[in-house]
Parts: C-alpha cells; sequence; structure tokens
C-alpha cells in the first residue's frame, strides 16, 4: 500500500493508549503501521521506540501526537501542587461544586476530597460586576500579600479565576503578571472566557494543575526527536503546535480519542457512510460517538468527576476494553472492569505474569481470538494461562469450565457497550438503526456483530488497520482552534449586525493563532455557531450560524428533537462560538486491485461454531468478493471476527463492510 500526503513533509501519526501506543508512518513511499507496548511511566519511551523500529528519519518529519499524559494525571489524582486564587468569599467554589451527589439514595456518602486543598485556596479584594466594571478595586497591597502566601506555600502552579473576568480580565492578568518567574499560571479569563464559575475555576485549576506535567513531557519528547516537528491533537479534533500545547493542557484531556473520530469521519467520507455510531474499543476502555457528517463537539464534557467546559468531542467513555478484568463480586455476580491489566503484566495470555481474567482472555478461550494472532505484529498469545485465568473465574462463580465463564465475560462487556451506544443515540432521540456502526481499537472488530445486532443495526464497517486507527486520525485531522464568548441576552435583542461583528472578533483572533504557528492565510476556513437556551435554563443547545429571524424556531425544533417538547418561553442567546481550521493534510490511499479466490491461511474451533472457522488474511481477500459467517479476519494489528447472520465484503481500501443478513434490523 503506498500514501501520497498532499504536503512535502514526511507525516507520523502517534497514538498513545493504556496497553499500546500506535503508529502511522505516511510518505512518498508508502504508508507503514506498527505497535509498541505503552510505557506509562514515560509515555515518550515508547515513541522513541517505535520511530527507531521503524526506522524513521527525523529531519523533514511531522509528528502528530495524542497525548494521554493530561487525561492520566486527572485520573490518577497525580497534577502539580496548585494554588488557586478567587475574590474574597468565593475560594470554596471549586469544592462545593454544584452540591450534585453522585449517589443519589445513599444515605451516608463518602464525601470526595476537594479539586484543591483548603490552605491553597486564596483570596484577594477586587472584584467586578456583571459588566465587568469595578466594584472593588485590586490594591497592589491585594498582590503584595498574595505574593507573600505564595511564597510560603510554594506551589508549582497557579490558577486565577476572579468574577466576570471573562467579561474584562485585566485584574487577572495583573496578579499573573506580578507571580515569579518559573511558576506555571492559567487565568480563566483566557483557558474559559465563559460564564459559570464553578466549572470555568475547574477549567482553569484543570490546566493549571497538569500544565507543568503537560509541558515537561512534551520538552522531552521534542528533545528526543530533534529536528522533527511536533504538533499534538486536541481535545476538540485540532491539532496544534506542541509548544501552545503545553501551555493549554486542558485542551488535551480527549486528545487520543479525538484521533479515533477524525479517522472515522475520514473512513466515513470514504466508505460512503458518514453517518457513523463508533466505538473505540482498547486495552483499558471503550469510547463510543456519534460522527453524522462532522464531529460534534460539546462544552459540557467530563473527565472523571471534573466538569471540563472546552470544546470537546462528544463521547461516552466506559471501562470496557481487552484487558478489562473479570471478577465475581460479594454476592457471586460477575463483574467485568473498569480495573484493567494495562500493559504490563497485561492480560493472562499476554504471558507477561498476568492472572487476572481479562475480556482478550475470554475472546482466545473462546476461539474469536486466533491462538497464532500476534497482537501489535509481535506478541504471542499463551492460550493455556488464558484457560487457567478463566477457570479460577469459572470456580468463583460456580460455573462448568472455562468456556462458560467466558461466553459471561463476552455478554456481559456486550451488554456494557451496547448501553453506552444507547446513551449517545437513543436517549439523545436518534435511531441507531440509520447509522452504520464502525469499530475501531485492537479489540473492537471481535464484538461489532454483536453490539449491531443489540441494537438492530443492519450495516457496520471495519476499516484497515482499525488496531491503528487512532494514529492515522492524527494525520488527517485540522490544524485549528476553537473560540467562544459568553453573551447571556434574550436573541431577539440582537441583530444580524451584531452577530457579524461578534463573529469577526473571534475568527480574527482565530486566524492570527495560526498565523503565528505559520498556518497559510489563504487556507484557513472559519464556521460559527451559537448556543441558545430558554429563559432560565441552564443547558444550552448549539445550532449553525443562520439569519436571527430563523435561530428561534430552528431552536424549538432542535429542543423537540432532544427532549421531546417545546417551551413558550424566550430564546437566550448564551454563547458565540467560531471554529478555525486550516486545510486537512489529504491522504492519497491507492486502491487495492486483488482478484482470485480467498483461501484460508488457518482454521481453529470456536466456540458456538459446528466446524472450524476459517481465518484470512485481510490483505490477500479479494476485492469485493462476499465472505459467509462465520469467519476470522487478521491483519497485523486487528482481529474480526465475522458471526452469524452477517456477511463481509471488502472494499478498495481494505475496510471490511459488513452486512446484516438474518433476522430483521429494523
Amino acid at each position: 500500500m503506498s500514501c501520497k500526503p498532499e504536503s512535502a513533509n514526511r507525516l507520523l501519526g502517534v497514538d498513545t493508549g493504556g496497553t499500546f501506543t500506535d503508529f502511522v508512518y505516511c510518505d512518498d513511499q508508502g504508508v507503514r503501521f506498527h505497535k509498541v507496548l505503552s510505557t506509562p511511566a514515560a509515555p515518550e519511551l515508547a515513541i522513541l521506540q517505535g520511530i527507531q523500529e521503524l526506522g524513521i528519519v527525523a529531519d523533514g518529519l511531522r509528528i502528530i501526537h495524542g497525548s494521554t499524559v493530561a487525561t492520566n494525571a486527572v485520573l490518577q489524582n497525580r497534577g502539580a501542587r496548585t494554588a488557586y486564587i478567587s475574590n474574597r468569599g468565593l475560594q470554596d467554589v471549586l469544592t462545593i461544586g454544584r452540591q450534585a451527589r453522585s449517589e443519589l439514595y445513599e444515605l451516608q456518602p463518602q464525601k470526595p476530597l476537594p479539586p484543591v486543598p483548603p490552605e491553597l485556596c486564596l483570596q484577594t479584594n477586587g472584584r467586578r460586576g456583571a459588566d465587568g466594571n469595578v466594584i472593588d478595586a485590586l490594591e497592589e497591597a491585594d498582590i503584595k500579600a498574595l505574593l507573600a502566601e505564595l511564597d510560603k506555600l510554594k506551589p508549582e502552579a497557579v490558577a486565577i479565576n476572579l468574577l466576570f473576568a471573562f467579561i474584562n480580565g485585566e485584574d487577572e492578568a495583573r496578579i499573573a503578571n506580578a507571580l515569579p518567574a518559573g511558576l506555571f499560571v492559567s487565568c480563566s479569563h483566557r483557558v474559559l472566557p465563559e460564564y459559570r464559575e464553578y466549572e470555568r475555576g475547574i477549567a482553569t485549576w484543570l490546566n493549571a494543575s497538569v500544565g507543568p506535567l503537560v509541558q515537561g513531557y512534551l520538552q522531552r519528547f521534542e528533545a528526543g526527536v530533534q529536528p522533527a516537528r511536533v504538533s499534538i491533537m486536541r481535545s476538540s479534533g485540532q491539532t496544534c503546535a506542541a509548544e501552545q500545547a503545553g501551555e493549554e493542557a486542558v485542551h488535551l484531556l480527549l486528545s487520543g480519542p479525538a484521533g479515533g473520530l477524525a479517522a472515522a469521519r475520514f473512513i466515513g467520507r470514504q466508505t460512503g457512510e458518514q453517518r457513523l455510531l463508533s466505538f473505540d474499543m482498547g486495552g483499558t476502555s471503550t469510547d463510543v460517538a456519534m460522527v453524522d457528517g462532522e464531529i460534534a463537539l460539546t462544552s459540557r464534557g467530563r473527565i472523571g468527576r471534573y466538569p471540563v467546559g472546552v470544546p470537546m468531542v462528544d463521547l461516552h467513555t466506559i471501562g470496557a476494553g481487552g484487558g478489562s478484568i473479570a471478577h465475581a463480586d460479594a454476592g457471586g455476580g460477575l463483574v467485568v472492569g473498569p480495573e484493567s491489566a494495562g500493559a504490563d503484566p497485561g492480560p493472562a495470555c499476554y504471558g507477561r505474569g498476568g492472572r487476572s481474567p481479562t475480556v482478550t482472555d475470554a475472546n482466545l478461550v473462546l476461539g474469536r481470538l486466533p491462538e497464532t494472532a500476534r497482537l501489535g505484529g509481535t506478541l504471542a498469545l499463551d492460550r493455556s494461562a488464558a484457560v487457567a485465568a478463566m477457570e479460577e473465574l469459572a470456580a468463583a462463580l460456580k460455573l462448568p469450565d472455562a468456556a462458560a465463564a467466558a461466553e459471561g465475560v463476552i455478554r456481559l462487556v456486550n451488554e456494557n457497550m451496547a448501553r453506552a451506544l444507547r446513551v449517545i443515540s437513543v436517549q439523545r432521540g436518534v435511531d441507531p438503526r440509520e447509522f452504520a456502526l464502525l469499530a475501531f481499537g485492537g479489540a473492537g472488530g471481535l464484538h461489532i456483530c454483536a453490539l449491531a445486532d443489540a441494537l438492530h443495526i443492519s450495516r457496520a464497517l471495519v476499516p484497515d488497520r482499525s488496531g491503528v486507527l487512532s494514529a492515522l486520525g492524527m494525520l488527517v485531522a485540522p490544524d485549528g482552534r476553537q473560540l467562544s464568548r459568553t453573551l447571556a441576552g434574550l436573541l431577539d435583542e440582537y441583530t444580524d449586525s451584531d452577530l457579524d461583528r461578534l463573529f469577526s472578533e473571534l475568527e480574527e483572533q482565530g486566524r492570527e493563532i495560526l498565523a503565528g504557528e505559520g498556518i497559510e492565510p489563504d487556507s484557513i476556513q472559519a464556521g460559527h455557531s451559537l448556543d441558545l437556551c430558554y429563559r432560565g435554563q441552564t443547558s444550552t443547545l448549539n445550532l449553525v450560524r443562520a439569519p436571527v429571524r430563523t435561530l428561534a424556531e430552528r431552536f424549538h425544533a432542535l429542543h423537540a428533537q432532544r427532549f421531546g417538547h417545546r417551551l413558550q418561553s424566550p430564546v437566550e442567546l448564551v454563547n458565540v462560538r467560531v471554529s478555525v481550521n486550516a486545510k486537512a493534510h489529504v491522504i492519497n490511499l491507492p486502491e487495492r486491485k486483488h482478484t482470485g479466490t480467498p483461501e484460508p491461511v488457518d482454521q481453529q474451533q470456536v466456540s458456538g461454531c459446528k466446524a472450524p472457522v476459517p481465518i484470512y488474511d485481510r490483505h490477500a481477500l479479494p476485492v469485493e468478493l462476499e465472505i459467509d459467517a462465520p469467519a476470522i479476519i487478521v491483519d497485523a494489528v486487528s482481529t474480526t471476527f465475522i458471526d452469524t447472520g452477517w456477511r463481509g465484503r471488502l472494499d478498495a481500501y481494505a475496510n471490511l463492510l459488513l452486512t446484516r443478513t438474518a433476522g430483521d434490523a429494523t
């Protein structure tokens, strides 16, 4: 297979996951794929190992990287020691939050640790009103008092979140400019210039907390790959220069998954299936999302227990991956995940000392994952170790054998993923039967038919090299930014001219940012949208820019579609948003011409199938020839199980297109 990027630069996409680090390398000679086991303690080591194994020369290379450093730091609560500065009397905003209970009916809920310890929550004079004007001036004495407190506390980072700074950020800037050199400083008017004090404060604190870790990691990474040019995937599905990414760490929290959705959009356009429900099943978790022509974004996402107000891809994540550990709970019931065996020691079948039964072990025991498979192209599997782990689980569950336990694991993890897919479709008023199901990640192809059956979907597809699809997404994502501004007024108070002015200001700001990163002005495109709600509501719906006279009715219709009703209340304009994007790299994958009769490379017994199931090498299969179920399709980085009731065929780009042949999908 060959690949020609539109630019003269050689391109390397790198996606760091919990178990594997994936590579897609593209130049005028071809495209190559690679996997290595991740090194969570120092993610750059796995990347440098992969670059060395691929034999890539750094000179003239552009690397686009999806990083999990920020995500892991938040989930594992190991951010930098961060001081939080607020107006006097508001130092507890992050601790109080929205007073939402994670367990509504728990009479004695466990009190979570505050995001910032009380001793690191500082307060100051200086206050502005809702119009941005000064109510209580910030004096030099106030700044000196803050500096004295910070000198005693010795934080590594500082987050500054003052009232109504999203309207006027002068006071935040004054404090930031007075702080000692060497501190990582985040100001709320730069991180998230929108209303909602708590959400803006959390975003600012997250940016400050993980910023030093991300910045240090990226500096080490850049030093290790010099003179290559490094870009980072943002949570919005856009890329930016590494030096800018280090200052905006909160925008990297969904860096890897965003790459997967960029690739899903690319594959959808390639196959003519632009309405997709996607699920990315990796070693640790599964991300599900909807791509309806374009990638959906949200400003109401969450990481762990924290809301993240910055724009990010709209997806739902559950703790179900190939490495998810299965065990019996105190009542003797089966539980799968969210704990994962990770990369080291990994599932029992990795033969690296792990003994816990996982989803990968279950697939191997049932025969859906071939015994001869090499995960990542190199890692041999130990079926006897997988059987031993499943036998222990079977004993704990009082089941007859390892196969029965493995079957239970697969059925339960499939139901967990199907439930997640319903969250982003059925629960939003969308019929999943109108979409095709797209699977990627190393484990996705083993479960795609079962999930499509559960959702009554009749079309599914597994892209070529689906195990490294997120890394491919790094190459087809555009450089870009998302910008926003809060207005908070009734929609009918604004004219089209008012909106033109507001959008133009944000668009010019975004164009200047991209121009500063070397993007040609003529290649930049902009999109405009608005957040609207009924007066008194706290949640908003995002609509593409349209004439003011039509926006209210379009909002009513969208609200009815999403929630089943419309109100007579006036419509409020809350935020205006601008997306600026450079043209994405055009990756030209040549069409395959392979013809002939498919010949299995092997066969093996699969639980539930009477006869041995043929195993085919994906890249030896003829184009457009139908493959009857049951069958196993393998390539170097992924495996697909075509279950009974389905039929598959390969298109010219080696994407596996699946069609339901039995039962009623409607």
